[in-house]
């Protein structure tokens, strides 16, 4: 299954924001981090900007900042914010009256939701100071 970008992209951003209190970064600054377009981070950010997560300002010293401390923002509320799943299986492309087909779907879809609901319980319980203190330990570089 493959790992959503979105979300790699939300927490790498917030970790750069958590890393410069006091400042805005914007989306340029950020894309360039990130190592793709300022509308991808654009995009992201305002997900999160609804989800109460980050604010934008305008101006000379305008950017994105966090708006709560990152102490209060679990994995699970970046998660939430992006609005879609990790885990994720396509249906058996075959015959949609076929029984085994509805079957195997039926099954599937009711793994993947429980095993969704385990995943949701364990990002509550990490947060974005949690990932940002590992990344400062291993070398992360600031933006000055």
């Amino acid at each position: 299954m493959k790992r959503s970008s979105r979300l790699s992209i939300a927490l790498h951003a917030l970790v750069h924001l958590h890393a410069q209190p006091g400042k805005s970064l914007t989306s340029a600054n950020l894309a360039t981090c990130l190592m793709t377009n300022a509308v991808v981070v654009r995009r992201v950010l305002g997900e999160l900007r609804e989800a109460g997560i980050v604010e934008a300002s305008k101006g000379p010293n305008g950017g994105w900042s966090l708006m709560r401390p990152a102490t209060d923002i679990t994995l699970r509320d970046v998660y939430v914010a992006m609005g879609e799943r990790l885990l994720r299986t396509e249906s058996d492309p075959g015959d949609a009256t076929c029984a085994i087909v509805r079957s195997v779907d039926r099954v599937m879809t009711e793994f993947l939701d429980d095993a969704e609901a385990l995943l949701a319980a364990r990002l509550a319980r990490v947060r974005l100071s949690d990932i940002a203190a590992n990344a400062m330990h291993a070398g992360f570089p600031r933006l000055d």
